[in-house]
């Protein structure tokens, strides 16, 4: 081998080598090298024999290094390698994307801005799982803005803003600051002026459908060419609350040839007669359109980062043309298609959940039918699980599909360990018990945890199955906790067999209930209630204690009331 085939052979070891260990996070292997190195040099094979003696001296160079002067070494040599490493890493660690150009920001400053029209319903929570997700991962900021400039379409609940807040901590998120846009429309109103002063912007009192029908000939309209001043006085007056609801709007200037016609001269602000149901702002009756409030508090707050529904492409352009005109720099944007949830009946939607509360048809927000934060809280599902079920979901533009089992399946690795066992019977068929049977039954607490202990079930003379677990003639079943029974003459026979008869396959293991000392229960799920019995103990769990009824599910214990013990159906 040569001088310069050995100085070859040298540098792509070093290489390789580096790849190695930088990958993995240790030493590299001379026999891990070999295939990627020969393989990316095939004429080094001629000198298969010699080439493991000149890279044994190049990996034990490598393997004394630190691993940040691996790195730093391999940048120099090989950086498209090295950042696609890291890339990878990065994918394996982080459920979601890196932001776009988030290595050019000093902080990442993103925003959650409901509209505070009701508590949020499932799909709701999406945006603030990845922002927080976002903001844990870079160190980050994010803040809640209600964008509530909508009085009368979209009339806000005064109730939803400390709802919204509490749900938001349900998911596990506690923002860094709370904006209200009702409290901030001088600050619209300033950079409206100003707007004005640019040549931005215009006053237009053209019937809607008048300007609509130019709008989409590309004709400007006969205000849009008025003198600053004049168009300054007029917008005072709307400040002003001269004009009423549809008489005068402010528009701002853009490309009346815009290709596309919902981009041409937008309203930036309108007149609304109806008050805003907050006293603070129930004066005001001019008021910003949301493309215009958003825009200028996305830049006012700093928010260096937006995500959006694919359909809200529109926004981001509409509003770059107020940015053009004060020289601001857009923020980096991320769209994302929806997300659709299935198991529910009832539409996903705010509006739709109010009216049908409103008729009576739902008790409340936390209805088990109802798709909503609240319900699952009080069903017993932890946010944590929500979160994970929605970051795992991506940001991806096309819409995607969420199956509420995901967020179960992630509930359960949650709450299983920590969940003792009861049973339940729904729909129970009593059935007599003879052959001298244990007067009590000691199942389990949990059969994962003995140190927990055992439930203390009288049996009493008959018990209640479930009417589907009820045994065929001369059939033998195995009552959890309490032994083996055959089914005759109507009765349920003690045999005292082991639980060998279990194990060889020929006995089925259901559960029950005592029949005389049982407590009514009554289970409320996303299909309606459920009338049953639970064992005794049942009546002495604490409120918001989650547990395990054998053979049906996890449920929350809500509240004892009138003898029963009322409890939410978490799932399966």
């Amino acid at each position: 081998m040569d001088d310069e085939l050995r100085e070859r052979v040298e540098r792509e070891a070093e290489k390789h080598a580096l790849l190695n260990a930088v990958k993995h996070e240790s030493d590299a292997d001379v026999g891990a090298i070999m295939g990627p190195l020969m393989g990316d040099n095939p004429d080094f094979r001629a000198h298969g024999d010699e080439i493991p003696g000149v890279i044994g001296g190049v990996v034990g160079r490598v393997n004394d290094l630190e691993y940040d002067a691996k790195r730093d070494r391999l940048e120099e040599l090989a950086p498209e390698e090295l950042a696609a490493i890291e890339a990878e890493d990065e994918a394996d660690e982080h459920a979601l994307p890196s932001l776009p150009n988030a290595d050019e920001y000093d902080e990442i400053r993103m925003r959650c801005a409901p509209n505070p029209n009701g508590p949020w319903h499932v799909g709701h929570a999406r945006m603030p799982a990845v922002i927080g997700t976002y903001r844990e991962r870079y160190d980050g900021w994010f803040c809640v803005r209600f964008d509530d400039t909508d009085p009368e379409t979209k009339r806000p609940d005064l109730d939803a803003y400390d709802a919204i807040l509490e749900d938001l901590d349900y998911l596990g998120f506690e923002p860094d600051d709370v904006y209200r846009a009702s409290d901030r429309l001088e600050t619209y109103y300033e950079h409206a002026r100003e707007l004005i002063d640019l040549g931005g912007a215009y006053t237009c009192s053209c019937p809607g459908d008048e300007f609509s029908d130019l709008k989409n000939a590309g004709e400007p309209c006969p205000h849009r060419d008025k003198a600053p001043e004049a168009v300054r006085e007029e917008f005072e007056a709307m400040v002003d609350g001269e004009y009423d609801s549809g008489e005068m709007v402010l528009r701002v200037k853009t490309d009346i040839s815009h290709k596309n016609p919902a981009l041409r001269d937008f309203v930036a602000f309108r007149m609304i007669d109806t008050p805003h149901p907050r006293e603070e702002a129930s004066e005001y009756r001019c008021w910003p359109m949301l493309d215009f409030q958003s825009g200028i508090d996305d830049h006012r707050i700093g928010i260096t980062h937006i995500i959006r529904g694919i359909d809200l492409q529109d926004s981001a352009k509409k509003q770059r043309f107020v940015y053009d005109y004060f020289d601001w720099e857009y923020p980096e944007v991320v769209h994302w298609g929806h997300v659709q949830i299935d198991a529910y009946d009832v539409k996903m939607s705010t509006s739709t959940i109010a009216e049908l509360i409103e008729q009576g048809e739902l008790d409340g927000w936390d209805d088990p039918r109802a798709p909503t934060l609240k319900s699952l809280r009080r069903r017993g599902i932890r946010g944590e699980a929500i979160v994970d079920a929605m970051v795992d979901l991506g940001t991806s533009t096309s819409d995607v599909d969420l199956a509420m089992s995901s967020i179960y399946a992630n509930n359960r690795d949650l709450i299983d360990d920590e969940s003792d066992r009861r049973f339940f019977v729904r729909d129970g068929t009593e059935l007599p018990i003879g052959g001298d049977p244990p007067a009590e039954a000691n199942p389990p607490l949990h059969p994962d945890h003995e140190d927990r202990g055992v439930r203390e079930i009288p049996v009493g003379d008959a018990v209640l199955l479930e009417s589907e677990d009820v045994p065929q003639r001369e059939a033998r079943v195995w009552l959890k906790g309490l032994g083996c029974f055959q089914f005759t003459r109507d009765v349920l026979q003690y045999t005292g067999e082991d639980i060998d008869v279990v194990r060889e396959g020929d006995v089925d293991v259901i559960h029950w209930v005592p029949a005389s000392e049982s407590v009514p229960v009554r289970m409320r799920t996303p299909d309606g209630d459920v009338a049953g019995r639970g064992e005794p103990g049942v009546a002495d769990l604490e409120p918001d204690e989650v547990v395990q009824f054998e053979r049906v599910g996890f449920a929350r214990i809500d509240h004892h009331d009138d003898g029963e013990t009322v409890v939410y159906f978490t799932h399966p």
